[in-house]
């Protein structure tokens, strides 16, 4: 939230939240539905999914604690949600009504300075994302894919291959050659369709990732 907000203010932002649990698997909006209400993310990681003009459904993001979705929805009363998300772990978040924000920023119109953060974050978020499909290789766009699923090691990436080739933009066989080389150096571990970090220093480092 902005800083120069007021403790008063930051107190009934947070006043207006309702807690909300998901189970792993468990979609939290759909893409399309009227959108409502914003989530900040309290523990655990959810999936932003798009659907592609063919009808396959992409992974463009990942998202974990102190993330925020569903901003739009305190943009506009039509807006629509863009994207389904999904938990992809068991998932705790706050959620504030799109109607209740905007009675807030009648009685404080120092608050509309939320929206505007929102937006800038948005903005920032897609500029980012296209800069890593458009400028890092496939395999750095792999290991980073694979860092956002945790760096712990023994820590299960909780996305499947074809959710980190929608994710990278790589073909799925890319993805399972990729997978297939960092795990014949020690990086993951492949069993059963789940990938596991195995040495979170490698996958740094093979993502040019300084720590």
């Amino acid at each position: 939230m902005p800083e120069n907000l007021s403790p008063g203010d930051l107190q009934r932002v947070f006043g207006l939240a309702r807690r909300h649990r998901y189970p792993a698997g468990e979609a939290i909006m759909h893409e399309g539905d009227p959108a409502d209400s914003v989530h900040v993310i309290l523990k655990g990681r959810v999936a932003s999914l798009v659907n592609s003009r063919s009808g396959q459904q992409l992974t463009f993001s990942i998202m974990g604690e102190g993330d925020l979705f569903g901003e739009l929805a305190l943009l506009s009363t039509q807006a629509k949600r863009s994207a389904t998300i999904r938990a992809l772990e068991a998932t705790e978040t706050l959620r504030v009504g799109r109607e209740d924000f905007q009675r807030l920023r009648l009685q404080s119109p120092e608050v509309s300075e939320i929206l505007i953060q929102l937006l800038v974050r948005r903005v920032l978020r897609l500029s980012q994302h296209l800069r890593e499909a458009l400028h890092v290789p496939v395999e750095a766009r792999m290991e980073l894919a694979a860092l956002y699923g945790g760096s712990a090691p023994g820590t299960v990436i909780p996305l499947s291959q074809d959710d980190l080739a929608g994710l990278t933009g790589a073909a799925r066989a890319t993805v399972n050659r990729v997978l297939r080389e960092e795990e014949g150096r020690g990086v993951v571990s492949l069993k059963r369709r789940r990938v596991t970090i195995v040495d979170p220093g490698g996958l740094r480092r093979r993502a040019q990732i300084d720590d």
